[in-house]
């Protein structure tokens, strides 16, 4: 359960601001279709998020050792430090909407953004982390939905309500958190 929950806080808080919700947001000013442009985030999501869990279960299984337990530390810490820059959406990552309906566009443009996101780095992190591919990309795909499907049906109300820097500080402190944890428990100080 603490591979799913921590999965979920961790991607939640990390998307808020990322630039895959900025994406749901365009594509849902763009099609005008919640549900279609949902079920592409989803399935880009688990598609996604499943690799890079398995990545990260893959790595921890033939790297596993003390120092590699550092080093997913440490990876967590340097997320705390890049969950501070904000993204930004340029127009030119901007979808092409003439040749695919809302769900494929929606699928294929976030399984491309996701690529070397935040999001999918952490997930790496966290299935090296937990060691559990299938509780990882439940809980990362679930904190991608929690952030994004909101901004699907709200997009422009929640982004003038909600200070989006405070939310990147809020998660950096997380990611901060977890990777101190990470290597407390690798030098022996946590007894595990």
């Amino acid at each position: 359960m603490d591979a799913i929950l921590t999965s979920t806080a961790v991607v939640t808080l990390a998307e808020i601001g990322d630039k895959t919700m900025l994406l749901a947001i365009v594509l849902a000013a763009r099609f005008r279709a919640p549900v279609p442009i949902i079920l592409g985030i989803l399935v880009a999501t688990l598609a996604n998020h499943g690799i890079a869990a398995f990545l990260g279960h893959t790595i921890a299984g033939l790297l596993d050792g003390q120092w590699f337990r550092y080093a997913v530390g440490i990876g967590f810490v340097a997320m705390a430090a890049w969950t501070l820059v904000p993204d930004t959406f340029d127009d030119d990552d901007e979808p092409k909407t003439g040749r695919f309906g809302a769900f494929l566009t929606t699928a294929i443009a976030f399984f491309l953004v996701e690529i070397g996101d935040k999001t999918q780095i952490a997930t790496i992190a966290l299935g090296a982390q937990f060691g559990n591919v299938l509780l990882v990309t439940i809980g990362t795909t679930l904190g991608m939905m929690l952030a994004n499907v909101p901004a699907v049906w709200f997009g422009n109300a929640i982004i003038e309500r909600v200070s989006l820097k405070a939310v990147r500080i809020v998660a950096a402190l997380l990611f901060l958190l977890i990777g101190l944890w990470v290597i407390a428990e690798a030098a022996g100080m946590l007894g595990g």
